[in-house]
């Protein structure tokens, strides 16, 4: 999977080295590539904000820089990929479809996603038109109902859900089955040794006994009735949605 990333602070997204994330493209599982916005600006300044046409408060980001930081990033893509590959191109935005695990799973089988990373009030409407009429996939993806202060922090978040799909990346894939969300249910509370902890108040806390019996299919049931509760109790719009 080759992910482009276009921002105007190139350095947040580094954090993109660390971890899985960097060890798959170490591994040669993912490419990342991140690109300075400005770098498309002609202008002293290096701008890529003017005031929004109408009124208002805050600044927009102009169409221009970003057109041109599309051509370029599109067309360093397919030398790589080939004439005909074709990326996911995604605006983190508040205004998007909320991002759930179905999607990551899905974009998780993509070849290729460009990232755009806006800030400020926004992009210009514009853009978005442009990319639809070149006959790009655009999706406009939201983290949850507020609001940042620009897509970078979205993009580490929407990488590394969808990077850590990808087959090879996490070492125990078995580990992505019972995950919260993996089936539209969260995940079942979790403990390791010591089975018997006593907590810095001096309370003893002691691990589920079913958990050290080695029967597995009574474990696996524990843990389901646990998912259930849990989700009803932490998230009903999932628990209701199962029908």
């Amino acid at each position: 999977m080759r992910v482009d990333a276009i921002t105007i602070f190139p350095e947040y997204l580094q954090a993109l080295d660390l971890s899985l994330i960097g060890k798959a493209a170490r591994d040669g599982l993912i490419s990342v590539h991140r690109h300075d916005l400005r770098t498309w600006t002609h202008d002293r300044h290096r701008t890529v904000d003017d005031s929004p046409l109408g009124g208002g408060a805050g600044m927009v980001m102009k169409p221009e820089p970003w057109a041109e930081a599309f051509a370029a990033v599109l067309a360093a893509g397919r030398a790589e990929l080939g004439a005909d590959a074709r990326p996911l191109i995604v605006f983190p935005n508040p205004a998007g479809r909320v991002f759930r695990q179905d999607l990551a799973q899905e974009w998780s089988a993509r070849e290729w996603i460009v990232f755009a990373c806006g800030r400020y009030e926004g992009i210009d409407e514009r853009v978005y038109e442009h990319l639809a009429d070149e006959g790009h996939e655009v999706a406009l993806v939201s983290l949850g109902d507020y609001v940042l202060n620009g897509g970078e922090v979205a993009v580490l978040a929407l990488t590394e859900a969808i990077v850590r799909l990808v087959p090879g990346v996490v070492g125990n894939a078995a580990s992505l089955v019972e995950e919260s969300h993996s089936d539209g249910m969260l995940e079942y509370p979790l403990y390791t040794r010591p089975a018997r902890w006593t907590d810095p108040s001096g309370a003893v806390r002691e691990a589920p006994e079913i958990l050290l019996s080695g029967d597995h299919g009574r474990i696996a049931a524990w843990r389901a009735e646990r998912s259930a509760e849990r989700t009803r109790q932490r998230r009903p719009d999932l628990w209701d949605a199962r029908g």
